[in-house]
């Protein structure tokens, strides 16, 4: 199995241009959110996700959770998949559906206790894929990505092991720790941000870096 890489945090044509160059199956294009790096405006998010090549996703993370204003932003994005950092009510999946057939629902849910356990579980059917990620939505001030943390990587494995849908794990993931993450958590597949960048450029040497340890790594699960 090959594990997909989303590069996350893209900020310019340029960096999606590169990030695709080295490999990258999908892009995150990160809206307005509470906290956290990476958010552009919305015309750039429309811009760069017109540009993708056919082949690569790319992913709006949004942090709306309502039904009419979710799918308003998926359509003024033009992505062909959407990430709801967030909790939503099951009216919001019913109306994506509904209104963006085409578009594919990857919920997230911030592992951080066991809870997440139940949260994924719960979510599983309404959507195409669960995103483990390391924020903290009960925060004074909400944290639903790019935290540059990892979390409990026992209770990611546990979860995959639980749902019928793929899983893709992020939070502080770099090239010095993704090949342990694939070996103990076998997701469909990684995201990741800051592990690739510097001074918040997108690097080049670091993310071939963890397309290479993405790529031993996928080579011991096939021995």
């Amino acid at each position: 199995m090959r594990t997909r890489v989303k590069v996350c945090c893209i900020q310019s044509l340029g960096e999606a241009e590169l990030a695709v160059e080295l490999g990258a199956d999908c892009l995150g294009l990160v809206a307005e959110m509470p906290s956290g790096p990476g958010p552009i405006p919305d015309r750039v998010i429309a811009e760069i996700a017109g540009s993708i090549p056919p082949g690569v996703s790319s992913f709006l993370l949004t942090s709306r959770t309502g039904p009419e204003e979710v799918v308003e932003h998926v359509r003024a994005s033009g992505v062909n998949v959407v990430q709801l950092v967030d909790g939503v009510p099951t009216r919001t999946y019913v109306a994506l559906r509904g209104a963006c057939p085409s578009v594919r629902i990857v919920q997230v849910v911030h592992v951080e206790d066991e809870r997440a356990l139940h949260a994924a579980a719960r979510v599983a059917a309404h959507v195409d894929a669960v995103l483990l990620d390391s924020g903290r939505p009960g925060a004074v001030v909400k944290e639903l990505g790019g935290t540059g943390r990892t979390h409990n990587w026992s209770l990611s494995q546990e979860i995959g092991r639980g749902l019928s849908v793929p899983i893709f794990l992020a939070g502080g993931l770099s090239a010095s720790n993704v090949r342990e993450a694939i070996n103990q958590v076998s997701p469909f597949g990684v995201d990741l941000c800051s592990g690739v960048r510097t001074d918040g450029a997108l690097d080049a040497s670091k993310l071939g870096a963890f397309f290479s340890e993405v790529r031993r790594a996928d080579a011991n699960r096939g021995e």
